[in-house]
């Protein structure tokens, strides 16, 4: 916890701004503003797939937006699945809400979206704060959900007091940052970025643009309400194909966390050699392992239209205790 908040503080003095507009990178997914009736306006990216596999959605992390964290996987995932990627609420584009921010409600947006759409079952894959929305999904809308690939996550983010104060630490760090020195910070990042990994050069006047989208106060409620979330009681009785991807050099959350909560899960680990930065900074080794993790969980649930893949007559993982 201590190196994570002294990371932060040396980031936060003032660095030099970058100049001139920001442009995205190659291939993102063509988007489209999608209204959802008493909850607002979703942004989402949308690629098509075959008829015959599941829908695959993706939900991004905290601070993040959907093409900060998904922007190598797009191309990877491209042509397999239909896929679906939103800003959830509060950060990118999402949705600008008056009521206070709650992982429930960004699980009920995603729900919310997939029948107005008529898409699902889908496997939702959660990176981060997006983890902990799609196991809310699978809780409060168990319909819609085929599996679940966890990326970057945990089971619970407040076992401890110090992670807690982490959390709420970070939270109030954020919302300091994006009314303050915002810019000097993510320019200090960037800078970093690129000297550890030269191919973020391309990125970083895109990257740069897509770190100041959110809203300062739901950015930083996501993290309070981060330190409170625990799926434990309920995470063993998920009853639909799991995958997990391990970020196994994260100093945000631990691998050893990650690991806890695949086994709660029952869920095949596919390993990223990262840290909590992995889309960016490890974007081709990330991209591989969210192919093979939604590989996985898409060979062992149930396809469209009530066929059950390779010849199985019943969902596995069904009934698990």
């Amino acid at each position: 916890m201590n190196e994570v908040l002294r990371s932060g503080v040396r980031l936060l003095r003032p660095g030099p701004r970058e100049r001139g507009a920001p442009t995205p990178p190659p291939d993102l997914p063509l988007a489209r503003i999608v209204w959802i009736p008493g909850r607002g306006e979703i942004f989402l990216r949308e690629l098509e797939g075959p008829q015959d596999a599941l829908p695959v959605l993706l939900l991004h992390g905290w601070t993040a937006s959907a093409d900060t964290t998904w922007f190598a996987a797009y191309k990877s995932l491209a042509g397999r699945h239909r896929l679906l990627a939103i800003d959830q609420r509060g950060h990118g584009r999402g949705i600008r809400a008056a009521d206070p921010f709650s992982l429930e409600a960004c699980a009920d947006d995603a729900a919310a979206l997939l029948e107005l759409l008529d898409v699902g079952p889908a496997i939702v894959a959660g990176y981060s704060m997006g983890g902990a929305v799609a196991l809310l999904m699978w809780q409060r809308h168990h319909e819609l959900v085929a599996g679940l690939v966890m990326a970057a996550t945990a089971l619970e983010w407040r076992s401890t007091w110090r992670q807690r104060l982490l959390w709420r630490s970070l939270g109030i760090f954020e919302l300091a940052l994006r009314l303050g020195t915002g810019d000097g910070f993510v320019q200090r990042y960037l800078n970093y970025a690129v000297a550890k990994t030269p191919e973020v050069e391309g990125l970083r006047a895109w990257v740069g643009g897509e770190l100041k989208r959110g809203y300062p106060r739901d950015v930083a409620d996501a993290a309070r309400v981060l330190s409170l979330f625990d799926a434990r009681p309920f995470a063993r009785s998920i009853d639909v194909p799991c995958a997990s991807v391990i970020t196994e050099r994260d100093r945000l959350v631990p691998s050893d966390e990650q690991r806890e909560l695949a086994r709660a899960l029952a869920a095949p680990v596919v390993a990223v050699d990262g840290d909590h930065d992995a889309p960016l900074m490890n974007p081709t080794e990330f991209a591989s392992a969210m192919l093979d993790a939604i590989g996985s969980v898409a060979g062992r649930g149930v396809a469209p239209a009530g066929l059950w893949p390779r010849g199985r007559t019943s969902r596995p993982g069904a009934g698990r205790n």
